[in-house]
């Protein structure tokens, strides 16, 4: 296997060839299998889907990973994760059903059949609503690399309209942006200076404001796809 201290080096050389890609999916093949039944809560074996699915998802991983993004296995994690979510999804939705008798957590007495009080198919909504509670922790850990918790982002977060409003205008114009996301991750400060440079807004604001806006970039640049799609869908409410 790859020494993790030059993973990120050979991430970067597999995007453009395909032998390098391969190799290296060989090479974490294990990680890739017990990433995959800690996922599914069952053990896999070369012929499971899912890790077919994984796989698939650890490729893209290698194509669209980004230093600033922090670990490269981390992030593959997600990304492997959020497409065995959407297989699952889709395999829910073509089928209609899914079994009432399996426990809703390993060695958990809990069936899913006890969860459910009317007609309705609660499965994508349980499905979903495990995964956004893994990818909340995720971030809650991901967070305390850069001293803030989510208690600090809810006390930090805007409360007037028009600030919502600026700070979401300044996100958007510095996620994408490199110079801004590589000092962040290599100071685990806020870089304000830059941001300045970039956006037209008061500084005060940027302070005010600074565990907030560091939340929100995490999430913009780490995979948490499950809590970005709860995030646009606020936004969609919101604008309303």
């Amino acid at each position: 296997m790859f020494e993790s201290s030059n993973i990120a080096d050979v991430v970067y050389a597999a995007k453009d060839d395909l032998d390098i890609a391969d190799d290296l999916i060989r090479s974490y093949l294990p990680f890739i299998k017990a990433k995959t039944s800690d996922i599914i809560k069952k053990p896999v074996d070369d012929n499971t889907e899912e890790l077919s699915i994984a796989m698939l998802g650890f490729h893209e991983a290698i194509r669209t990973y980004d230093k600033f993004k922090g670990n490269f296995l981390k992030y593959a994690q997600t990304v492997m994760k959020s497409r065995i979510i959407d297989h699952n999804r889709k395999e829910l939705r073509h089928q209609g059903h899914i079994s009432l008798d399996i426990p809703l957590k390993k060695d958990d007495d809990l069936l899913l059949s006890d969860t459910i009080s009317d007609d309705k198919d609660h499965s994508e909504e349980i499905l979903m609503r495990s995964a956004t509670k893994e990818e909340i922790i995720e971030l809650n850990e991901e967070m305390k690399n850069y001293y803030i918790s989510l208690k600090d982002v809810a006390d930090n977060c805007p409360k007037q309209e028009r600030t919502f409003k600026t700070l979401k205008n300044v996100i958007e114009q510095i996620k994408d942006d490199i110079d801004i996301l590589d000092e962040l991750l290599n100071t685990r400060r806020l870089p304000i200076a830059k941001i300045l440079a970039k956006v037209k807004v008061e500084r005060k604001l940027l302070e005010r404001h600074r565990k907030y806006l560091i939340a929100m970039l995490i999430i913009y640049t780490n995979g948490y796809e499950m809590i970005r799609g709860h995030l646009r869908h606020i936004k969609k409410e919101a604008s309303k």
